[in-house]
């Protein structure tokens, strides 16, 4: 099964299932951006939608991407909101949106599944505006040497979900590669994560 198939099929059941990484991740881009407006705003994996809503109070519009059909259908059931517009997008491919046409752009919980973080990040800095912000909140690296990866259980059969690994060294030379500098990097605990790896990272960085 390869990631959008696995996607469509978690998309169901993703927002009822015991997920910590998932609710660390809502943690963690609140208390990141929370107050700070932005007149565009690009969600890219918007997943079933567990971020937009919050995104849509920051936003004067918003537009959230997925390439899982399933998982989008998902957030156009739960948001209905005239700012906020949704589209099917593969973000390893050209990006149809504009140049120099987002303040922000958001990426949560998918970049372990794109094998090469070059291209993305040349795409991050042809759509931003200069002066702005690219907010990355990952599965930590050190939760991956340890066997973490994205995974769903249905019908007692767990689905693991084809990953790579991105050191924190690979997301800075990346990004510095194609003109963004680093203004904040932090690494997140849940609460019942006490004497465990960090579970995600975060990265803020700039145009």
């Amino acid at each position: 099964m390869n990631v959008q198939q696995a996607y469509d099929t978690w998309s169901g059941t993703y927002d009822d299932d015991h997920n910590l990484t998932r609710d660390l991740d809502r943690m963690v881009m609140v208390q990141t951006l929370a107050g700070r407006p932005f007149p565009s705003i690009l969600e890219l994996g918007c997943g079933t939608g567990k971020n937009t809503g919050f995104l849509a109070q920051l936003g004067e519009t918003v537009t959230a991407v997925d390439f899982s059909p399933g998982m989008l259908a998902q957030a156009q059931a739960k948001i209905a909101a005239p700012h906020v517009t949704f589209q099917v997008m593969d973000i390893t491919q050209p990006w149809p949106t504009p140049a120099g046409a987002f303040e922000l752009i958001t990426c949560n919980l998918i970049l372990e599944h794109i094998e090469s973080l070059d291209f993305v990040m040349q795409q991050v800095h042809r759509a931003l505006k200069p002066g702005g912000l690219l907010f990355i909140s990952e599965l930590h690296p050190f939760r991956q040497y340890l066997g973490g990866q994205a995974r769903f259980t249905q019908d007692e059969q767990t689905t693991f979900i084809p990953s790579f690994v991105h050191h924190i060294s690979d997301f800075m030379q990346a990004a510095r590669q194609h003109g963004l500098s680093l203004q904040n990097l932090k690494e997140w605990w849940h609460d019942d994560d006490e004497g465990k790896p960090p579970r995600l990272i975060s990265f803020l960085f700039q145009k």
